[in-house]
């Protein structure tokens, strides 16, 4: 659904339910869609449709329309889910189009962006909402001609019947295949037949995109509606007081709304709230702990040495393993708060009504958002509406309502409709960081350099448990203990892109390095001796497929010719996240006594790849970011405010920093997996091993501009 045009479901299933001749065919799925192909417009196809259900719908004209109930916010969901429908359903691709279907928990289990679970879940969804389409369409031709289902032929929306020589397109049987039932067991086209899964195609957003079209929840408007600027208190504080005085004074502001531990400036326009929102005097109170990072590094030492750690895995006899152990090899990682700085800000808007609430805007939990505006309400959840826009990236910030329940508290005070925006500095310091942790990692190793004890210790400011206990190399040693501790912290947390293992991939890859030189073994032979134990003689649990893990491993060694290139110095990472499976090699070359990097060669087995243009864009774009992340970025407080509250000290990295980078993908077999998130855990390892590899130099925080170790030499960038 367009963003700017407002159609509600019960406007549709009107128009739907009273008008003839086309098909409307849905499947119980998380997630789908489609793209567009102007021939009739979109209300002219809808028109003419009749309604079965709410996913897929044919109308006379032959176009056909898929609901895609998953927000979009980069990870191509809005292509991909098409693709698939479009597969099993024999469509012609440019008759296909897509709409964004509003909140409708009646009709969709799963409508929401997040974990890189969309495909993984709905993939086969999708292909039986496809192929039941078509089983009726055949039937209807069948019935139609006169001939024998199991004769006709589809392909690129046209039936056809060789013996009588009939053919006609989808259109031409909706009518009849209305009145018609496919059975349950639905049969799926064989992988192979595929012609459309596994091509290159483009974003079917994309002419909107570049052309400027409203599609986000920034560009929404609609007259009459307010906008509204917010106040936030720094973190671990309450309001004590406020003067507004000098703040209602300011041209253009209509009110000032508290709430909470929030003050807001309502007003006609942005501008005049940007002014009024720093005129507005506001004194708070400690209302917890008021923390700095000097806080936290303290914290950190005390706990990882003497916290009481919550047990997460322990097998064998941990305490004899490293007691009769030849070496002990130890080290510890830390990682600060980042901010997730999706493009667009937060926003959204809410207009609330007596008893009942509109919604519109950018959210991954669009669910969520709904019940947080009726528990604000004290209204049923049924009374609340959301229209999903097209989101400006997320990475896991979108995942809380924070700014939607800003929202429905200032329209519900100045009982009008309102649009709540931040600006970039409310978005850096509003909170819900990715948790600062600490690792603690020992490896016990016998005279053969073999493994033998295995210990990880982590401590997460509210990071729950920030460890995968059950992740490699767990399962590949005879004697491994994992333990946890959480820190409750004042300063809000929320999932960042790959949850935890966006910086525990890292610290174990990095560690892993540290063990295998000690042992005195090839980095990737060492990874590939714990496997086959892995795969041979498994110790408890294993959280991952191995073969797969083993794939991706050799394939990336042989694609980036580990260890027989001498022009540069190279480090290995592997990591399993969202049912994924990704390796990567870095080659750094010294130049001028300067360790350059100059490719990062990335292998991913994410099952059958179904768009490999989007996938493509996913695994350079998650390698763009955990490199970024790893090299530059960090977030620190002073009395639980962030020093860092823009760009200008916020460090992001830069296109020109963005290397050579050559991806491949393993086709595996097995049904797609996650992909917005597996690309980015690797990284930091592979180019902290380069690295040392390079220097002999350990990097064992982040970001590594910041570490002592790297403060005499230049890390640079270049492109092929």
């Amino acid at each position: 659904m367009k963003s700017l045009t407002k159609t509600s479901r019960r406007d549709f299933l009107k128009i739907a339910g009273t008008s003839a001749g086309g098909l409307f065919i849905g499947f119980n799925m998380f997630s789908c869609d489609s793209p567009k192909v102007e021939v009739l417009s979109t209300e002219e196809v809808l028109a003419q449709a009749k309604s079965f259900n709410s996913y897929l719908s044919i109308s006379p004209s032959g176009d056909v329309v898929i609901y895609s109930p998953n927000p979009e916010l980069g990870q191509n969901i809005k292509t991909s889910f098409p693709m698939v429908v479009a597969e099993e359903l024999e469509a012609d691709w440019e008759k296909v189009r897509v709409l964004q279907a509003n909140l409708d928990t009646e009709k969709y289990d799963r409508q929401l962006t997040g974990g890189s679970g969309a495909m993984p879940h709905s993939w086969e969804r999708l292909r039986k909402a496809g192929a039941t389409a078509k089983y009726v369409l055949i039937a209807a031709a069948a019935k139609t001609w006169n001939v024998p289902a199991e004769e006709i032929t589809v392909e690129k929306g046209m039936i056809s019947h060789k013996g009588s020589n009939k053919k006609g397109h989808f259109g031409e049987f909706v009518t009849e295949a209305a009145t018609m039932t496919a059975p349950d067991d639905i049969k799926l086209k064989d992988k192979k037949d595929f012609t459309i899964i596994g091509t290159p195609v483009k974003n079917v957003d994309a002419k909107e995109m570049y052309t400027g079209k409203p599609m986000y929840g920034l560009d929404f408007y609609r007259e009459g509606m307010l906008h509204a600027m917010v106040q936030r208190a720094p973190f671990g504080m309450k309001i004590k007081s406020v003067d507004d005085g000098a703040a209602r004074g300011v041209n253009g502001i209509k009110d000032v709304v508290t709430f909470g531990n929030s003050v807001a400036v309502v007003g006609d326009k942005t501008w005049p709230l940007l002014k009024a929102k720093k005129l507005l005097k506001i004194n708070y109170e400690p209302d917890g702990n008021v923390e700095s990072s000097s806080d936290h590094e303290e914290i950190f030492r005390d706990l990882i040495t003497n916290g009481k750690a919550e047990v997460r895995r322990k097998d064998g006899n941990v305490e004899q393993a490293f007691s009769s152990a030849d070496q002990v090899v130890t080290a510890e990682y830390q990682c600060p708060f980042l901010a997730h700085s999706p493009m667009e800000p937060e926003n959204f808007f809410a207009h609330v009504k007596g008893d009942k609430c509109e919604l519109i805007g950018p959210t991954q939990t669009p669910d969520r958002a709904r019940q947080t505006a009726a528990g604000i309400l004290g209204i049923p959840a049924e009374n609340v509406t959301v229209e999903i826009t097209r989101l400006g990236g997320g990475f896991g910030r979108r995942l809380r309502a924070d700014f939607v329940e800003e929202a429905v508290h200032i329209s519900k005070a100045v009982n009008a409709p309102v649009k709540v925006v931040w600006d970039r500095e409310d978005e850096l310091t509003g909170g819900a960081y990715r948790p600062a942790v600490r690792y603690r990692f020992e490896a016990a190793l016998d005279q053969s350099g073999t493994m033998i004890g295995y210990k990880l210790r982590g401590v997460g400011m509210n990071a729950g448990n920030s460890t995968r206990e059950n992740n490699f190399p767990s399962g590949a040693v005879d004697h491994v203990l994992i333990e946890n501790i959480n820190y409750e912290s004042s300063i809000t947390t929320n999932a960042w892109r790959a949850p935890i293992t966006n910086f525990l991939a890292y610290a174990e890859q990095s560690f892993l390095d540290e063990v295998a030189l000690a042992a005195g073994k090839d980095p990737v032979q060492f990874r590939l001796e714990l496997l086959s134990r892995a795969k041979n003689n498994p110790v408890g649990e294993l959280g991952y497929d191995v073969d797969r893990m083993i794939g991706v491993v050799e394939a990336a060694a042989e694609k980036s010719n580990w260890g027989k290139n001498t022009d540069v110095k190279q480090g290995f990472s592997v990591y399993f996240s969202h049912r994924s499976y990704v390796a990567q090699v870095a080659d750094i070359a010294m130049e001028n006594g300067t360790p350059t990097l100059k490719k990062i060669t990335a292998v991913t087995d994410c099952g059958m790849v179904v768009n490999p243009t989007g996938a493509n864009h996913q695994v350079r774009g998650g390698i763009v970011d955990g490199m970024g992340h790893a090299m530059y970025t960090n977030l620190t407080f002073d009395n639980g405010v962030p020093k860092q509250k823009n760009y200008d000290t916020y460090r992001l990295i830069r296109m020109k920093e963005v290397p050579e980078i050559e991806t491949h993908f393993l086709d595996t077999g097995f049904d797609p997996t996650g992909l917005g998130e597996p690309a980015l855990p690797p990284t930091g390892g592979a180019i902290a091993n380069a690295i040392f590899a390079a220097t002999g130099r350990r990097l064992r925080s982040q970001p590594f501009i910041e570490q002592k170790e790297f403060s005499d030499i230049k890390l640079e960038i270049k492109r092929a």
